[in-house]
């Protein structure tokens, strides 16, 4: 077990040493009366001269060479002597017997190389040594004075003493001393004084003039809180109304005429964003923020809107969802093209027949399918791909813009059914004699009711066996589609002598092509018709149909029909 002595290169201390206590390395005075080695004089040491020598041992040479630190041990193969060959003085102070530890040091870093160097003879290293034994050595070759004392054990680090807080504010003196007194005198009296400084400060203060000076501190920092506060105040509601406030918006309903188009799929950002552009509103903010009060502001279409200049943004909610802000060309549905292309002139202020004439001369290059008949007998390719919807128009809209656009939107809404399933399904010549089928659904039906029962008896009447009508459709729509008019009275002798391929009373089978824009409801209809067995209809006042099975009980309703409107 290692032990704490004078330092290395002294004898090691035993309780039963007679210099243990009052005499020995520690600077006391030997049996000789000799002086201390702390002082100015000292005594003859015959190996002192050999210490400031290179060591001869190899173990000590390899001493000096470690690097600064902890103890280094011995290699454990290489035996101490037990009993040193130093000679020893007559009177003491030199015990050099039998070696029963380590040499221990003195941890004092200043301490005399005699008692603080390494490498002093009958020396034994603690192969078991720790950092707390064993701190850096320190180079041979100097002797200093020796301590007068064994200092005691320091720790490993030196806590640095803070400076202590002297100000009333902050040391709380008159919290703490004021404890019963009301008034000046009190505090002047009381016999316990208050320090202030450092360690080396014994200036005394009256309780009452500590209080007074407390009070000023308190108001000046008070005032600083204060006036810091509303600084940071004023900056964060500048920066609250930049960031959070109201968002910047005109008043009123504005003034002027704006024309402004929205895409589809559009925001509510991305409508804000166009309108700011535009002129019509302040600003986004402003706007998105109206349209969420507003109850219907969700429901803003794509589209083209005649609004004004410097709108509030909930006037320009209000306007948008109304219908008749929008500039919109909107297409019925059952129309025939004829009547979309005078629409279309009209709206764009175009001189009429523009439309058709464009329509004719670049159908090829308006986006057709593959699938869309080039049989020379129709009448215009166009036809049933006009599709009926809102079309959003501007002062610079072309007709040709406009028509690839419709024609975009019918092949759009044909893509979502299964035409060509539906064809297979009822032996048809593809999507193209669906999409006439649906055609005639649309132009002889009248309610969703109607077109299911409408589309069985067409094709009831293209089967094969059917005997009732030999395969004719005999619908008075193909026949007013070829003739471009809208009549309820048709002669017998007319149309059952004119050889024109729309007439359904002359040819069995289905027209060429459609003979109007269907509808989506005409077309679902037409995908999903009723099977109950309808093969006859007819429609004596013109707002609701009559269906039957047989030609027996079509006869009857057909008699009717012309006695009613004085047919012959």
């Amino acid at each position: 077990m290692t032990e704490y002595g004078r330092g290395p290169g002294s004898e090691p201390w035993h309780p039963e040493d007679p210099l243990y206590g009052d005499q020995g390395w520690g600077g006391q005075q030997s049996s000789h009366g000799q002086s201390q080695y702390g002082g100015r004089q000292q005594p003859y040491d015959p190996y002192a001269q050999q210490q400031h020598q290179q060591p001869q041992d190899p173990y000590a040479q390899q001493q000096y060479q470690q690097q600064p630190g902890y103890g280094v041990p011995q290699d454990p193969y290489t035996q101490q002597p037990e009993q040193s060959q130093q000679p020893q003085y007559d009177n003491g102070g030199w015990d050099t017997g039998q070696q029963t530890a380590a040499t221990p040091y003195d941890p004092q870093p200043a301490a005399d190389p005699y008692g603080g160097g390494q490498g002093g003879y009958s020396e034994t290293h603690d192969y078991y040594g720790t950092p707390e034994a064993y701190p850096p050595p320190q180079p041979p070759g100097r002797r200093e004075a020796a301590p007068q004392q064994v200092p005691t054990e320091r720790p490993d680090w030196d806590p640095e003493v803070q400076p202590e807080e002297t100000h009333p504010f902050f040391t709380g003196a008159d919290d703490g001393d004021d404890k019963g007194g009301d008034s000046d005198d009190e505090f002047d009296d009381d016999p316990r004084e208050s320090r202030r400084g450092s360690r080396g400060g014994n200036e005394r203060r009256g309780k009452g003039k500590k209080k007074s000076r407390s009070g000023t501190a308190c108001l000046v920092v008070a005032l600083v809180l204060v006036g810091g506060l509303g600084g940071v105040g004023y900056f964060g509601y500048s920066y609250w109304q930049d960031k959070f406030g109201a968002a910047p918006d005109y008043t009123g309903s504005g003034s002027g005429s704006v024309e402004v188009e929205i895409p589809k799929g559009a925001f509510g950002s991305d409508i804000g964003n166009i309108l700011k552009q535009k002129g019509v509103v302040k600003s986004v903010d402003a706007f998105v923020s109206a349209q969420s009060e507003n109850p219907k502001g969700k429901s803003i279409q794509a589209g083209v809107y005649l609004l004004h200049e410097k709108m509030s943004a909930a006037e320009a909610v209000k306007m948008m969802v109304d219908p008749k802000s929008q500039n919109l060309l909107v297409i019925p549905e059952g129309f025939r093209n004829v009547a979309v292309y005078e629409m279309v002139d009209k709206k764009l202020g175009l001189k009429k027949g523009t439309t058709k004439g464009i329509a004719k001369s670049d159908a090829s290059d308006l986006g057709l399918p593959d699938w869309a008949s080039k049989n020379k007998d129709v009448k215009d390719p166009l036809e049933g791909f006009l599709y009926p919807a809102a079309y959003p128009v501007t002062k610079e809209t072309k007709p040709e813009v406009l028509l690839k656009k419709m024609v975009s939107r019918a092949n759009e809404e044909y893509d979502k059914l299964d035409l060509e399933g539906t064809a297979k399904k009822y032996k048809l010549d593809g999507p193209w004699q669906v999409l006439t089928v649906a055609s005639l659904v649309q132009a002889e039906g009248l309610t969703h009711d109607d077109f299911r029962k409408m589309a069985e008896v067409a094709y009831n009447r293209l089967k094969p066996d059917n005997v009732a009508t030999n395969r004719k459709l005999q619908f008075d729509s193909a026949f007013n589609y070829l003739k471009n008019q809208s009549k309820i009275k048709i002669g017998s002798n007319e149309i059952l002598t004119n050889p024109d391929p729309y007439n359904t009373y002359y040819h069995a089978g289905l027209p060429p092509g459609p003979i109007s824009n269907p509808g989506d409801e005409a077309l679902r209809a037409t995908l999903r018709p009723t099977s109950d067995g309808w093969m006859f209809f007819i429609s004596l006042d013109g707002k609701k149909t009559q269906f039957t099975k047989t030609a027996a009980e079509h006869e009857k309703l057909n008699d009717k029909f012309k006695e009613q409107h004085g047919l012959g």
